[in-house]
């Protein structure tokens, strides 16, 4: 009767009303807490299951039961047919200047941020995507917080020795405005993304082999060079140059070529000329020399048959009227003969002459 007056108390109610809420609370804490151990596991991920803070197991996709928290933590992993991508920003030239102070910015720091040296000791810049997964989901758990930094380091490094074994040209193919449809440049951007690859592959076996395993795989490399903004001035100025020379060269060919053209002509017309007029002065001769080679023929075989008193006839009239006075040499010899030609006759006066 005692107990029954407490409890139908104001204060008794009380305090039976707080215990029932606390052991409800509990009862509720309780199942939480056990329902906490249950996990959803996505296709594309799996799990990896701590206890104490120590990885004893990893979990594929589907429901996943665990010791609730603290005895066990499970944390999701990408799986290994999902393809992950990093866009390395520490390669580009806004990243690299926003680490270094404002007064250092002018100096060599600044004027060499973002820039990798070439073999041919030119500058490029690159903007590279790394495709990557992970390969042992314990080893990337691990090591999680530094899987992008580390992606990034690797790429510094792969793009440093890729640029320094090429020449500026190799490295341009991977411009976006380089054909597509030429095979040359098409292999030497397929043989550039494999050495950059290959070059991070080798640095993730050596960090292995050092016992620093990330547990990550790389997949693919993707590349895309340009030039320094001053530099694209420079470049174009040089090919507008080196177009204006091939011009001015190809005016220059064209101008020798028809200079030889019409000095050839004028060459071939003059030499047809002198030919012609050879031709007639040889003639000519022939002509005036015709008598002379026949009278000299007729002599040498002895049949001259009086040709020479012909000819001595026909021409001493002619020599004779020419001349104005003929002296013998020796008298009673006739066939040494001095001819003196006509005195010049006055010319007749003309009339201005004339006039007094």
């Amino acid at each position: 009767m005692m107990r029954d007056s407490q409890i139908s108390t104001p204060w008794g109610q009380s305090y039976r009303l707080a215990f029932f809420a606390l052991y409800a609370a509990a009862i509720i804490a309780a199942c939480a807490w056990l329902f906490s151990s249950i996990y959803q596991i996505a296709p594309d991920s799996r799990a990896v299951v701590y206890r104490f803070g120590k990885p004893v197991r990893v979990e594929g996709a589907g429901l996943l039961f665990a010791w609730p928290y603290p005895i066990e933590r499970v944390e999701r992993v990408p799986g290994s047919e999902r393809i992950l991508e990093r866009d390395v920003r520490a390669l580009q030239r806004e990243q690299q200047l926003s680490q270094i102070n404002s007064w250092d910015r002018d100096n060599d720091a600044g004027a060499g941020a973002g820039y990798l040296l070439t073999g041919d000791a030119g500058v490029v810049q690159l903007n590279v995507r790394v495709f990557w997964r992970v390969d042992d989901p314990v080893q990337f758990a691990l090591q999680r917080p530094h899987i992008e930094p580390l992606i990034d380091r690797l790429a510094e490094r792969a793009a440093a020795v890729v640029c320094v074994g090429r020449d500026l040209d190799s490295i341009l193919v991977t411009r976006p405005e380089t054909l597509q449809n030429d095979s040359r440049a098409a292999q030497q951007r397929i043989q550039l993304r494999s050495d950059f690859k290959q070059a991070m592959a080798q640095s993730l076996t050596r960090l292995a082999a050092g016992g620093n395993d990330p547990g990550i795989r790389i997949e693919r490399v993707d590349i895309t060079s340009s030039l320094p903004e001053n530099a694209v001035a420079a470049f174009n100025a040089v090919l507008a140059a080196g177009q204006q020379a091939e011009q001015t060269v190809a005016s220059a060919r064209t101008a020798a070529a028809l200079r030889t053209q019409q000095a050839q002509q004028q060459a071939d017309r003059t030499l047809g000329q002198a030919q012609a007029r050879g031709q007639e002065i040889v003639a000519q001769a022939n002509v005036d020399t015709r008598t002379i080679v026949q009278l000299a023929q007729a002599r040498h075989d002895g049949t001259d048959g009086g040709l020479l008193q012909r000819v001595w006839r026909d021409k001493v009239a002619h020599i004779l009227a020419q001349a104005g006075q003929v002296i013998t040499v020796a008298p009673g010899d006739d066939s040494r003969l001095i001819l003196q030609g006509l005195p010049s006759q006055p010319t007749a006066p003309t009339n201005s002459e004339t006039k007094p």
